[in-house]
Protein backbone atom coordinates (compact mmCIF):
# COMPACT_ATOMS: atom_id res chain seq x y z
CA UNK A 1 0.00 0.00 0.00
CA UNK A 2 1.48 3.32 -1.14
CA UNK A 3 -0.06 5.27 1.72
CA UNK A 4 1.66 3.12 4.35
CA UNK A 5 5.19 4.06 3.28
CA UNK A 6 4.52 7.78 3.01
CA UNK A 7 4.71 10.20 5.90
CA UNK A 8 1.63 12.23 6.74
CA UNK A 9 3.38 15.30 5.38
CA UNK A 10 3.99 13.58 2.06
CA UNK A 11 0.42 12.34 1.89
CA UNK A 12 -1.00 15.80 2.56
CA UNK A 13 1.32 17.32 -0.06
CA UNK A 14 0.25 14.75 -2.65
CA UNK A 15 -3.39 15.30 -1.68
CA UNK A 16 -3.08 19.03 -2.33
CA UNK A 17 -1.58 18.48 -5.77
CA UNK A 18 -4.14 15.84 -6.70
CA UNK A 19 -7.03 18.02 -5.59
CA UNK A 20 -5.66 20.95 -7.59
CA UNK A 21 -5.74 18.74 -10.69
CA UNK A 22 -9.29 17.61 -9.86
CA UNK A 23 -11.01 20.97 -9.69
CA UNK A 24 -10.09 22.33 -6.26
CA UNK A 25 -7.51 24.92 -7.36
CA UNK A 26 -8.43 28.42 -6.18
CA UNK A 27 -5.42 30.73 -5.92
CA UNK A 28 -3.84 30.07 -2.50
CA UNK A 29 -7.13 28.96 -0.93
CA UNK A 30 -8.09 25.46 0.11
CA UNK A 31 -6.36 23.21 2.61
CA UNK A 32 -5.86 19.59 3.60
CA UNK A 33 -4.95 18.16 6.99
CA UNK A 34 -4.22 14.73 8.42
CA UNK A 35 -4.23 13.32 11.93
CA UNK A 36 -1.73 10.69 12.98
CA UNK A 37 -2.27 7.78 15.37
CA UNK A 38 -0.78 9.82 18.22
CA UNK A 39 -3.18 12.69 17.60
CA UNK A 40 -0.65 14.90 15.85
CA UNK A 41 -2.22 17.05 13.12
CA UNK A 42 -0.42 18.18 9.96
CA UNK A 43 -1.89 20.82 7.66
CA UNK A 44 -1.05 22.78 4.52
CA UNK A 45 0.35 26.17 5.44
CA UNK A 46 -1.09 29.48 4.32
CA UNK A 47 0.25 31.40 1.34
CA UNK A 48 0.74 28.83 -1.41
CA UNK A 49 -1.54 27.25 -3.98
CA UNK A 50 -2.60 23.62 -3.74
CA UNK A 51 -0.52 22.70 -6.78
CA UNK A 52 2.61 24.23 -5.23
CA UNK A 53 2.61 22.27 -1.97
CA UNK A 54 5.77 20.39 -1.03
CA UNK A 55 6.10 18.21 2.07
CA UNK A 56 7.95 21.05 3.80
CA UNK A 57 4.84 23.21 3.31
CA UNK A 58 2.84 20.82 5.51
CA UNK A 59 3.22 22.02 9.08
CA UNK A 60 2.37 20.75 12.52
CA UNK A 61 -0.77 22.36 13.89
CA UNK A 62 0.98 22.91 17.22
CA UNK A 63 3.91 24.75 15.58
CA UNK A 64 3.53 28.27 16.92
CA UNK A 65 5.79 29.63 14.17
CA UNK A 66 3.63 28.23 11.37
CA UNK A 67 1.36 30.56 9.41
CA UNK A 68 -1.99 28.78 9.23
CA UNK A 69 -5.07 29.36 7.12
CA UNK A 70 -7.79 31.59 8.55
CA UNK A 71 -10.26 28.69 8.49
CA UNK A 72 -8.10 26.10 10.22
CA UNK A 73 -10.93 25.74 12.76
CA UNK A 74 -12.82 23.78 10.10
CA UNK A 75 -10.31 21.00 10.68
CA UNK A 76 -9.98 21.21 14.45
CA UNK A 77 -13.76 21.38 14.85
CA UNK A 78 -14.17 18.08 13.02
CA UNK A 79 -11.29 16.32 14.75
CA UNK A 80 -12.70 17.20 18.15
CA UNK A 81 -15.92 15.27 17.56
CA UNK A 82 -15.04 12.63 14.95
CA UNK A 83 -12.53 10.08 16.24
CA UNK A 84 -12.99 8.09 13.03
CA UNK A 85 -11.67 10.93 10.86
CA UNK A 86 -8.01 10.88 9.85
CA UNK A 87 -8.06 13.62 7.19
CA UNK A 88 -10.05 16.75 6.36
CA UNK A 89 -10.32 18.70 3.09
CA UNK A 90 -11.70 22.21 2.67
CA UNK A 91 -12.02 23.76 -0.76
CA UNK A 92 -14.12 25.65 -3.27
CA UNK A 93 -14.66 23.26 -6.19
CA UNK A 94 -16.81 24.81 -8.91
CA UNK A 95 -19.81 22.48 -9.10
CA UNK A 96 -20.18 21.51 -5.44
CA UNK A 97 -19.82 25.17 -4.46
CA UNK A 98 -22.52 26.07 -6.97
CA UNK A 99 -24.72 23.37 -5.44
CA UNK A 100 -24.13 24.91 -2.01
CA UNK A 101 -25.63 28.15 -3.32
CA UNK A 102 -28.95 26.48 -4.14
CA UNK A 103 -31.74 24.83 -2.17
CA UNK A 104 -31.09 21.55 -3.99
CA UNK A 105 -29.52 18.48 -2.45
CA UNK A 106 -27.08 16.05 -4.01
CA UNK A 107 -29.23 13.45 -5.74
CA UNK A 108 -28.29 9.78 -6.13
CA UNK A 109 -28.01 10.04 -9.90
CA UNK A 110 -24.73 8.20 -10.52
CA UNK A 111 -22.38 5.67 -8.98
CA UNK A 112 -20.34 8.64 -7.82
CA UNK A 113 -23.27 9.91 -5.77
CA UNK A 114 -23.79 6.59 -3.99
CA UNK A 115 -20.69 7.33 -1.91
CA UNK A 116 -23.02 9.85 -0.26
CA UNK A 117 -25.92 7.46 0.25
CA UNK A 118 -26.17 8.74 3.83
CA UNK A 119 -26.57 12.28 2.55
CA UNK A 120 -24.47 15.43 2.51
CA UNK A 121 -24.72 17.89 5.36
CA UNK A 122 -25.50 21.57 4.90
CA UNK A 123 -24.15 24.48 6.91
CA UNK A 124 -26.50 27.38 6.29
CA UNK A 125 -24.29 30.31 7.23
CA UNK A 126 -22.57 32.00 4.26
CA UNK A 127 -19.63 33.28 6.27
CA UNK A 128 -15.94 32.71 6.80
CA UNK A 129 -15.35 30.11 9.52
CA UNK A 130 -12.78 31.69 11.77
CA UNK A 131 -13.49 30.78 15.40
CA UNK A 132 -13.94 27.61 17.42
CA UNK A 133 -17.67 28.11 17.85
CA UNK A 134 -18.19 28.29 14.09
CA UNK A 135 -15.91 25.30 13.56
CA UNK A 136 -17.99 23.33 16.04
CA UNK A 137 -21.21 24.25 14.25
CA UNK A 138 -19.80 23.11 10.93
CA UNK A 139 -18.78 19.81 12.54
CA UNK A 140 -22.31 19.46 13.92
CA UNK A 141 -23.74 20.05 10.43
CA UNK A 142 -21.39 17.39 9.07
CA UNK A 143 -22.55 14.93 11.72
CA UNK A 144 -21.49 11.37 10.87
CA UNK A 145 -21.55 12.02 7.12
CA UNK A 146 -18.65 12.24 4.68
CA UNK A 147 -19.17 15.81 3.52
CA UNK A 148 -20.93 19.07 4.26
CA UNK A 149 -21.78 21.91 1.88
CA UNK A 150 -20.99 25.35 3.27
CA UNK A 151 -23.69 27.68 1.94
CA UNK A 152 -22.42 29.97 -0.85
CA UNK A 153 -18.88 29.02 0.16
CA UNK A 154 -17.53 25.55 -0.52
CA UNK A 155 -17.18 22.11 1.03
CA UNK A 156 -15.68 20.24 3.94
CA UNK A 157 -14.94 16.59 3.24
CA UNK A 158 -13.55 13.93 5.58
CA UNK A 159 -12.06 10.46 5.36
CA UNK A 160 -10.54 7.85 7.60
CA UNK A 161 -7.18 8.67 6.02
CA UNK A 162 -5.77 10.97 3.35
CA UNK A 163 -6.46 8.78 0.29
CA UNK A 164 -10.06 8.26 1.37
CA UNK A 165 -10.55 11.99 1.98
CA UNK A 166 -9.17 12.76 -1.48
CA UNK A 167 -11.38 10.15 -3.12
CA UNK A 168 -14.41 11.55 -1.31
CA UNK A 169 -13.60 15.15 -2.24
CA UNK A 170 -13.03 14.30 -5.90
CA UNK A 171 -16.13 12.11 -6.05
CA UNK A 172 -18.31 14.81 -4.49
CA UNK A 173 -17.27 17.32 -7.15
CA UNK A 174 -17.77 14.78 -9.94
CA UNK A 175 -21.23 13.86 -8.62
CA UNK A 176 -22.23 17.53 -8.45
CA UNK A 177 -20.92 18.12 -11.96
CA UNK A 178 -22.82 15.14 -13.37
CA UNK A 179 -25.98 16.30 -11.59
CA UNK A 180 -25.61 19.72 -13.18
CA UNK A 181 -25.20 18.12 -16.61
CA UNK A 182 -28.03 15.62 -16.15
CA UNK A 183 -30.45 18.36 -15.12
CA UNK A 184 -30.09 19.94 -18.56
CA UNK A 185 -30.84 16.73 -20.46
CA UNK A 186 -34.23 15.59 -19.22
CA UNK A 187 -36.15 14.11 -16.34
CA UNK A 188 -33.85 12.91 -13.56
CA UNK A 189 -33.95 9.23 -12.60
CA UNK A 190 -32.20 8.84 -9.23
CA UNK A 191 -30.98 5.54 -7.81
CA UNK A 192 -33.10 4.45 -4.86
CA UNK A 193 -31.71 4.93 -1.37
CA UNK A 194 -31.89 1.17 -0.76
CA UNK A 195 -29.94 0.25 -3.88
CA UNK A 196 -27.39 2.99 -3.24
CA UNK A 197 -26.64 1.57 0.21
CA UNK A 198 -26.30 -1.92 -1.28
CA UNK A 199 -23.90 -0.72 -3.98
CA UNK A 200 -21.79 1.45 -1.67
CA UNK A 201 -19.57 -1.29 -0.13
CA UNK A 202 -19.18 -2.98 -3.52
CA UNK A 203 -18.16 0.18 -5.38
CA UNK A 204 -15.98 1.76 -2.69
CA UNK A 205 -13.36 -0.47 -1.03
CA UNK A 206 -9.96 0.07 0.56
CA UNK A 207 -8.15 -1.85 -2.17
CA UNK A 208 -9.74 0.33 -4.84
CA UNK A 209 -8.75 3.49 -2.99
CA UNK A 210 -5.14 2.28 -2.83
CA UNK A 211 -5.18 1.80 -6.61
CA UNK A 212 -6.70 5.21 -7.23
CA UNK A 213 -4.23 6.92 -4.89
CA UNK A 214 -1.27 5.44 -6.76
CA UNK A 215 -2.83 6.27 -10.14
CA UNK A 216 -3.44 9.88 -9.12
CA UNK A 217 0.19 10.28 -8.10
CA UNK A 218 1.40 8.84 -11.39
CA UNK A 219 -0.92 11.17 -13.30
CA UNK A 220 0.19 14.27 -11.39
CA UNK A 221 3.85 13.28 -11.84
CA UNK A 222 3.35 12.73 -15.59
CA UNK A 223 1.84 16.19 -15.83
CA UNK A 224 4.90 17.68 -14.15
CA UNK A 225 3.16 18.38 -10.87
CA UNK A 226 5.00 15.96 -8.61
CA UNK A 227 7.76 16.58 -6.11
CA UNK A 228 10.79 14.71 -4.81
CA UNK A 229 11.90 13.61 -8.26
CA UNK A 230 8.33 13.58 -9.58
CA UNK A 231 7.84 9.94 -8.60
CA UNK A 232 5.32 8.59 -6.08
Amino acid sequence: MVAVVQSLREQVAWACRILAAEGYADLTLGHVSARGPDGDIWIKRKGIALDEVEPDDVVALEDTDAVLHLETVLHTGVYRVRRDVGAVVHGHPLYATALSATASRLSLLTHDAILFADGVGRFDEPDLIVDDDQGGRVAASLGQRRAVLLQNHGVVVVGKDVPWAVLTAVTLERAARLQSLASTLGELRPITDELARQLLPVKYRDEFVDEYWAAWQRQVARDGGGFGGDRP
